[in-house]
């Protein structure tokens, strides 16, 4: 018996390991992608995932996250404590998640006695239309969910009897363990509302009823379950925002797609090629009479089970409906912000999926049973190549965000949520004119389309072209008239053009739709301190700093009219404030350094010029004022060369020549410096500092006569010049003692 356990135990041991190594192996390309769309809101720009007081707002705020789903952001909460924003941390668990998963219904198939449970689990596991759930970071909520559904499952298999043990009085801690980890599954995502529907076909199938106890047993399952989903359709409208004219369907056209969509998926699931991650939105036309042909051809499929279910038994039935149910809340009954886009999407069937996919492995492992083992074996193993060479394949899709939309493109041309997106991608990376063809292409695929309209104005101000920008947001403000963000970039651009008055208008509105929009303060602030309203200015940059502590931008606005007011010990706290927050804030670090030069903090002041031209090499300004510093320690050399690179970058600079001929000067390079100098006075020959430099210079090396001349210049331009009238009187005694 011991030994018979033993083998029992090596070979489930060996079978999971198997199943979370091809699993593993199949989504390599997908661990080594990137961060995609949603994924800015769900996680890189999320700032609950900061502070402790963000796990709370996760918890006790719904409008605080996109979805309230605050198990999922408790995951990332504790990701980004882990290790930031590195996305291959976020990509691992997402495959584990699904691999265990993978493995827990491995054991629950087994516990059902399906023939092929391995075959089948490992089918779940590769099937390449699951890539968008595990791929995709955003869709943590189905990974997670599966894996407590799963779970609370098995939790419930045990209770009820499933797993062949004799029932004990102590199976009630698995119930309440399957009750807590389903409570799990809603906190995760909803459409594991559906489970305990579930539960009840698997008992009607296996048990041939439902008994009182059962019954009962399942009733706070139901309660959650409904409690969970409603209030999920209601922030879906309220706070998503899943309304209007893309909603606005009858109930005979949401049949029509509801039909539609499970053939759909059925059709994906037998064969997942041309998988694209935003699929054309149907036209539904209640008059047209093939669209019936979709839902009539599902419950005559029902029908025909129901009706021969003791020839082919209870299973196929159970599997059908499991998928049907399964997907029901994304069918088109309930209103969810993607329909926008598309009716259908590969993510919706990642938990349904496995009622077909059980009904056919087991179908077809029962049907070749009685075949040699060879082939049967081939079977499977031809089966999971070409899965696992699929998903390995469509992994690559999930690369970066500009691959994620070109493959859509690709697929779908008149994506124009693709068409938008990419340009959003390509403008975030300057490439605004490349923006600009898919903003456009948008609009000729959806002309009131008011985010591409916003988009294009933002792409324009990107260029400097605010005129045209302008034209866009206005355009956009037609279409969608209380948009605060829209009235902040109009604002933006008007400043771009002078008319500050106009931008704090528009940024004042942006106040009044959205009190807390801590950019609009901020720019506000921008506006008042241009019109010299110092107080004003003030006021509005710690309101922006009240509502976001750590916004980078405030903190060095506010620094800059510090600054202006000689406050520099408070503007020096607001500059370091800036780069602590955002630590490549090139103009907080070289306005940082500046205010610490002025306070002769001279060696805190050169790491930050050195910091600012890591960050920007060009900057010529950082390289003459870092160069003044080191010239005042007397590192020549050093100062030389930062005076060489401002030459470098703006060569009809005089200062930067005269600065040059100072440091070579004073290492003895005194024909250079003479260049030097002499290059400077052609550049701005009234420079009377350049010409007392240049006397200097000759006079050390005897030419007393060109000496005078460019002392007596420096005096003519500067009368109280003291240190050139010195000179010149030591060179006139000089000469006059020369023979």
């Amino acid at each position: 018996m011991r030994n018979r356990m033993t083998n029992l135990w090596n070979r489930n041991s060996l079978v999971a390991g198997l199943l979370l190594l091809i699993t593993l192996v199949a989504y390599i390309p997908a661990i080594q992608g990137g961060f995609v769309w949603d994924d800015d809101s769900y996680v890189t720009e999320n700032q609950d995932l900061r502070s402790l007081q963000g796990l709370k707002n996760i918890w006790v705020d719904p409008n605080s996250t996109p979805q309230y789903y605050p198990l999922v952001f408790s995951t990332f909460w504790l990701e980004y404590t882990l290790w930031g924003l590195n996305p291959i941390g976020y990509h691992v668990v997402n495959v584990l998640l699904h691999a265990l998963s993978a493995l827990l219904l491995y054991r629950l198939l087994l516990y059902l006695h399906v023939p092929g449970a391995w075959l089948a689990a490992a089918v779940f596991a590769l099937h390449p239309v699951h890539v968008e759930s595990v791929a995709w970071v955003t869709e943590r909520k189905n990974v997670l969910s599966g894996f407590f559904y799963f779970a609370s499952t098995f939790c419930l298999f045990r209770f009820f009897g499933f797993t062949g043990e004799k029932e004990k009085k102590s199976n009630l801690r698995w119930y309440v363990a399957g009750l807590l980890l389903f409570l799990c599954a809603l906190f995760s995502k909803t459409v594991t509302s559906t489970l305990p529907a579930a539960m009840f076909l698997v008992l009607w199938w296996k048990k041939g009823g439902i008994t009182r106890r059962e019954l009962l047993a399942l009733t706070p399952f139901f309660v959650l379950g409904l409690a969970m989903g409603l209030a999920t359709a209601w922030l879906e409208k309220h706070h998503v925002g899943a309304v209007g004219s893309e909603w606005e369907l009858s109930f005979v056209e949401r049949f029509l797609i509801a039909g539609r969509a499970l053939w759909f998926y059925l059709g994906k699931l037998v064969w997942p090629w041309e998988l694209i991650f935003n699929y054309p939105r149907w036209q539904v036309d209640a008059s047209v009479w093939w669209q019936y042909i979709y839902p009539a051809g599902v419950l005559f499929v029902v029908f025909i089970l129901w009706l021969f279910r003791k020839r082919f038994g209870h299973g196929p039935l159970v599997g059908v409906l499991f998928f049907c149910g399964t997907l029901f809340p994304a069918l088109g009954f309930f209103d969810v912000y993607p329909f926008r886009y598309s009716f259908v999407a590969d993510h919706f069937q990642y938990l349904a999926s496995v009622g077909l996919i059980v009904l056919l492995v087991g179908a077809i492992t029962k049907a070749i049973s009685g075949l040699n083992k060879r082939i049967t074996s081939s079977f499977g193993f031809i089966v999971l190549l070409l899965l696992g060479w699929q998903t390995w394949h469509q992994g690559y899709v999930y690369r970066d965000i500009e691959t994620l939309w070109s493959d859509t493109i690709e697929k779908n041309p008149l994506s124009w949520m693709a068409h938008n997106n990419l340009g959003i991608a390509l403008a975030g990376q300057g490439r605004f004119d490349e923006a600009i063809d898919h903003y456009n292409e948008v609009l000729r695929i959806k002309p009131d389309h008011d985010k591409a309209q916003y988009n294009l104005g933002n792409a324009y101000t990107g260029q400097g072209k605010f005129e045209e920008a302008i034209k866009h947001y206005l355009e956009a403000l037609r279409l969608k008239p209380d948009n605060a963000e829209l009235h902040n970039n109009l604002g933006i651009a008007y400043a771009g053009q002078g008319k500050f008055e106009e931008a704090i208008k528009h940024y004042s509105e942006a106040l009044r739709l959205k009190p807390d929009h801590y950019k609009a303060h901020n720019n506000l602030g921008n506006g008042f301190a241009s019109l010299g309203k110092l107080e004003e200015a003030m006021n509005h940059y710690k309101e922006a700093l009240r509502l976001r502590p750590d916004y980078a931008e405030a903190h060095s606005n506010l620094g800059n009219v510090l600054a202006s007011q000689g406050k520099f010990d408070q503007a020096i706290d607001h500059y370091s404030a800036a780069v602590r927050s955002e630590p490549d804030y090139v103009e907080a670090h070289y306005n940082l350094a500046n205010v610490l030069a002025r306070q002769g903090r001279f060696e805190e002041a050169i790491d930050h010029y050195k910091e600012t031209l890591r960050l920007e090499p060009d900057l010529a300004e950082a390289h003459n004022n870092l160069g003044n510093l080191l010239e005042a320690q007397g590192k020549f050399g050093e100062a030389a060369e930062h005076y060489a690179q401002v030459l470098r970058l703006k060569p009809d600079q005089a200062e930067a020549h005269n600065n040059l001929a100072n440091a070579l000067a004073s290492q003895g390079k005194f024909d250079e410096a003479i260049a030097h100098y002499t290059e400077a006075l052609r550049l701005k020959p009234y420079n009377a500092e350049a010409h007392n430099n240049l006397a200097n210079v000759l006079a050390s090396q005897g030419k007393f006569k060109e000496a005078i001349g460019h002392y007596r210049e420096a005096l003519r331009l500067k009368p109280d010049y003291v240190a050139a009238r010195k000179n010149l009187e030591l060179v006139l005694q000089l000469q006059s003692t020369m023979p």
